[in-house]
């Protein structure tokens, strides 16, 4: 049986590694050098792990296994029922260990590009947590789920590229994380109380953090050394339609369905 490790050559890189420079997305400038710097000091210092490289992705990292271990520590984890996460290689860890703890896992289809957005895995009818969990495994083993269909959401993980203890967190700049999160807003499925966590390395901690009004804040962020609670957070309470160019709602059928 594969192990929980995320240093193999396995499919589980990103389902969409490339950068995206559309006007919804999250492409400040200093966002920019901020990813590039976190990028470049993983692969410099031999902290990055497949794939490769880390740079135009959520990076993979050493000690990922040990900070989902950490991560399912925590009492957010252990109440939660339902959990979203998203499916890059270094929240692999973390999407096996919710199997393995009897939870139900809900993964966005990648750009949202369906109208049913979430794929969801449920421990009670799948054999195989371990191929069900990568990439291509959510796709084979999910069951699609409208957004109307959605259960509430009792803890989201996220995938991060840099963040700051004070639960700052930059993605890889696409915008696709915090636009799930708005999407789920409208929907009820979560509100300001949810916990968003994020299992990183600590080289991916940086000092500060240019937050925009639409960045979802994190409530957990946590290492293979240490866990973080920042003790205030800043989340979006819906969706910036002023923010969405129209190519981008034509694209996601949700978007599409929502816009007033």
């Amino acid at each position: 049986m594969p192990s929980d490790t995320t240093d193999s050559a396995t499919d589980d890189g990103d389902e969409a590694s490339e950068t995206s420079a559309d006007v919804d997305g999250d492409r400040a400038p200093e966002k920019d050098a901020i990813r590039e710097c976190v990028w470049d000091a993983l692969e410099a210092e031999g902290v990055a792990r497949f794939p490769f490289p880390p740079h135009g992705r959520i990076p993979n990292v050493a000690g990922a296994s040990e900070a989902a271990a950490r991560l399912a520590d925590q009492p957010e984890w252990r109440d939660a029922a339902t959990i979203k996460a998203n499916p890059d290689a270094p929240q692999l860890p973390v999407r096996r260990r919710a199997l393995r703890d009897g939870k139900r896992l809900l993964v966005a289809v990648p750009r949202l590009r369906s109208d049913a957005p979430f794929l969801e895995l449920d421990p009670a009818v799948i054999d195989d947590y371990d191929a069900a969990t990568t990439v291509s495994g959510i796709s084979e083993y999910g069951t699609p789920v409208t957004v109307d269909s959605l259960p509430g959401i009792d803890l989201i993980v996220s995938g991060s590229v840099a963040v700051t203890t004070a639960g700052d967190r930059i993605g890889k700049g696409e915008g696709y994380s915090d636009l799930e999160y708005a999407i789920l807003v409208e929907h009820d499925c979560v509100d300001a109380d949810t916990p968003v966590a994020t299992t990183v390395h600590e080289r991916q901690l940086v000092d500060a953090i240019d937050a925009a009004p639409h960045d979802v804040g994190l409530s957990l962020l946590v290492t293979p050394d240490r866990t973080v609670r920042p003790e205030t957070v800043s989340r979006p309470d819906g969706l910036d339609w002023d923010r969405l160019s129209a190519d981008r709602i034509e694209e996601i059928p949700v978007l599409s369905q929502l816009q007033p």
